[in-house]
């Protein structure tokens, strides 16, 4: 009885601070901003064709596109021009270079060719004993020393001269071109050489297996390009065998789990490569060496003749004219 009533004597309390509480309470006004309804993009017919099409807007930007890019190309075909012109510039001044040294090659095989060593007496000019031995040597004998000394010798030095700097100018050359062919020939060689090893490596592989173990020939996998990877060689070997690979009864045949399935194992495919490169590398250095020392010697004597006959039939020739010089002046001088 005294809780409610304590209950009942609260309850007006209680009352009194509510209403307290509310006659003190500042009251607030919420503004809240008033969401226009708009309608979904979706909902528009702006992306319409018709609509796109003729705005002006997109019609500026699809000009100042078309604009920019029409420049654009404008400037790489003028680019394209001027690299193309310095192109064919250069290819013309590397073709006449070419053209130049064929030239002087043919010339210097044409002086080779007609150099005479002979010469006889009635090459060299006789003085006439017209006046006294005074006047012969002042007038006759010495305008023959001078057209000898001056016209036959400088001559003949030039040719030597010439011949000899053009030996020295393409022997060079010729030793290097010698070298390239040995370096071709050498790598052809040991091509051929990387290829045999291989195609040996897989006779002995076929010559393990019978058809019924599912064997087919490998043979045609090997080439150029293939014969030192065994990668590649992989690859080609299961394009080739193709469904041959799986026997009756559902696994792979025993000739294909030898070949590639296993990985491992001196007559897996993939270590062929290996085989192939050895034998390359063995040949290569084998032939290189040999191929270029027979080739450079070729060149070597081939100039070395050519440079001694020049020598000698220049020899010759000033012996010679010496000698007919010394004949002559004796003559004059009895005279």
């Amino acid at each position: 009885m005294k809780i409610h009533y304590i209950n009942i004597l609260l309850f007006p309390l209680k009352l009194n601070i509510l209403i307290y509480n509310q006659r003190n309470h500042k009251s607030t006004t919420h503004h809240t901003l008033k969401i226009p309804i708009t309608r979904l993009l979706c909902e528009c017919e702006l992306y319409t064709p018709a609509n796109y099409d003729n705005d002006p807007q997109m019609k500026e930007v699809m000009d100042n596109f078309n604009r920019q890019t029409q420049q654009r190309f404008h400037e790489y075909d003028e680019r394209m021009v001027e690299k193309r012109m310095q192109c064919k510039d250069k290819c013309d001044k590397e073709i006449q270079k070419i053209i130049l040294k064929d030239k002087l090659e043919k010339q210097m095989e044409q002086q080779l060719t007609t150099l005479e060593t002979k010469i006889t007496t009635d090459d060299i000019p006789t003085c006439l004993c017209e006046k006294s031995v005074a006047d012969k040597m002042e007038k006759t004998c010495l305008r023959c020393a001078g057209v000898l000394g001056g016209g036959v010798m400088p001559g003949m030095g030039l040719i030597d001269g010439s011949l000899l700097g053009a030996i020295s100018v393409l022997k060079p050359a010729a030793i290097i071109g010698a070298k390239d062919a040995a370096l071709a020939e050498a790598t052809a060689l040991a091509t051929q050489a990387g290829i045999e090893a291989v195609k040996l490596k897989i006779k002995e592989l076929l010559a393990s297996f019978t058809v019924k173990e599912g064997l087919v020939d490998l043979l045609p996998i090997v080439n150029e390009s293939t014969f030192n990877n065994g990668r590649v060689l992989v690859e080609s070997a299961k394009q080739l065998i193709g469904k041959l690979c799986m026997s009756d009864n559902g696994g792979y045949t025993s000739f294909y789990n030898t070949a590639i399935h296993t990985k491992s194992g001196t007559l897996y495919v993939g270590n062929f490569g290996k085989i192939g490169s050895n034998a390359y590398n063995a040949e290569f250095a084998l032939q290189k060496e040999a191929l270029e020392t027979a080739k450079v010697g070729a060149v070597e004597s081939t100039y070395g003749s050519c440079q001694t006959a020049i020598i000698a039939s220049t020899v010759a020739i000033v012996i010679i004219v010496l000698i007919m010089t010394f004949l002559f002046f004796n003559k004059s001088y009895i005279c």
